[in-house]
């Protein structure tokens, strides 16, 4: 097997160094007047690619990102451990107990954000242009690849929102997290069988075969993994060994990655699942997890993000087909999420301004659609027009949330137990 050629690692080097930098000078300008630092990463990637770069100074920009499909495969694939450990590490972050004390009204709230912008999702996937649809991609498994990508929430930017605006203690940011989790789970549930569908058909038995590895592997992460699991980090809790913490997790990340991929299911869905059981331990405290967080949220997800901007090539929204189709898919994205949280609100007997807020906060897609239109691009599910649709809905819906979010929190009264929570005096709220 011949080596590496040294060219090859030269233009990759430069790739991982040149959108890292933009992307850490882009965020950072984003958050300082007060966008998602996500926007100013994925405009790093737009920056080089065929938006900009690629008009202005096509020699540089084919010599960054040249048309070989070997040398954007080293890209593609540190991009995919990437983000099967930003995604890993959301799924420790979750607050299970929380979930627990509020599941009826959450998951109210939660199905109705998910069931209407799914089947919204789903209609127009049949309505849209067939120049918008990948070639050799079956209609039923655009439409329903579009449906999974209007339904889901950003967890991530939800969580980060509402922790700038000072907002995650009240009660309607903590039940707005734990619907925004439920989206997550099932998000990447919805986008594993969906994933199948697209390569290995629409057959009974292909689509039977792949809800039944989707059921063995959840029983089997539930009982055998957590098992291992809670064992693992028991021994490596028991050595005063630097960094052995941190190790342990990423292998058990990589670990539930592979576990998916080797039942034809996505990756990040096993990263994410086998996080929450890491999180499930008494023995992992997510402070203790900083130090990778830091590399995972300062290094390694900005790559991610930039790499999606890379592939965005703004030049065909000047067509007016595709310009009135992102118009419209923004238009279903947004109005299928309010109404669908909205009638979960209702159902649960929330007033009308916890009702905005938390069709804001769900409505803020982010990174999570980013990771789907990432895996409908490389499933051949989409092509670059509706890639580059999807992931401009994911900016905008973001954008869109803090405003919603800090008006109607205004009006919603604070209780006795934001209060206590806000100071930290949580035995004082379990008591009560």
């Amino acid at each position: 097997m011949e080596p590496l050629a040294p060219q090859q690692l030269s233009i990759f080097l430069a790739q991982i160094g040149v959108l890292l930098a933009l992307a850490l000078v882009l965020g950072r300008a984003a958050g300082r007047v007060g966008l998602p630092a996500v926007t100013g990463e994925l405009c790093a990637g737009i920056l080089v690619g065929p938006s900009i770069l690629g008009l202005v100074s096509p020699d540089i920009h084919h010599w960054l990102v040249p048309d070989r499909g070997e040398q954007f495969h080293l890209l593609d694939a540190f991009a995919q451990v990437c983000v099967i450990l930003f995604v890993g590490l959301a799924g420790t972050q979750m607050d299970l107990a929380l979930a627990r004390r509020r599941k009826v009204v959450a998951i109210k709230v939660s199905l109705g954000g998910l069931i209407v912008p799914f089947v919204l999702g789903w209609g127009i996937g049949y309505l849209l242009p067939g120049r918008l649809v990948a070639d050799s991609t079956d209609r039923l498994v655009f439409a329903l690849f579009l449906g999974v990508a209007m339904s889901v929430s950003a967890l991530p930017v939800i969580v980060k929102t509402l922790t700038d605006m000072r907002l995650l203690h009240r009660n309607i940011g903590q039940l707005t997290v734990i619907a925004g989790m439920i989206d997550d789970v099932v998000g990447w549930l919805l986008l594993s069988i969906v994933s199948v569908m697209a390569t290995t058909g629409l057959d009974g038995y292909g689509a039977g075969r792949s809800l039944i590895y989707l059921v063995l592997f959840l029983l089997g992460a539930l009982t055998v993994g957590r098992l291992a699991i809670g064992r693992l980090f028991r021994v490596i809790e028991r050595s005063s060994e630097p960094g052995l913490l941190e190790a342990g997790v990423v292998v058990s990340l990589l670990a539930g990655a592979w576990a998916t991929l080797a039942l034809h299911l996505e990756a990040v869905l096993g990263a994410f699942v086998f996080g929450m059981l890491i999180r499930s331990t008494d023995v992992v405290d997510a402070r203790r997890l900083a130090p990778l967080n830091t590399i995972v949220m300062s290094v390694l997800a900005p790559v991610f993000f930039a790499t999606a901007g890379l592939r965005m090539d703004l030049t065909y929204l000047g067509e007016p087909v595709v310009l009135g189709a992102a118009a419209v898919i923004l238009l279903v994205a947004v109005t299928g999420k309010f109404a669908g949280a909205a009638i979960g609100a209702f159902l649960s007997r929330l007033d009308r301004w916890e009702a905005l807020a938390l069709g804001a906060g769900m409505n803020s897609r982010g990174v999570v659609q980013i990771v789907v239109a990432m895996a409908g691009l490389r499933l051949g599910v989409l092509n670059a027009e509706t890639y580059t649709i999807i992931v401009l809905v994911a900016i905008a819906t973001s954008l869109m949330a803090p405003p919603i979010i800090r008006y109607s929190a205004t009006r919603i009264d604070h209780t006795a137990e934001e209060r206590l929570r806000e100071e930290g005096l949580t035995d004082q709220i379990d008591q009560r």
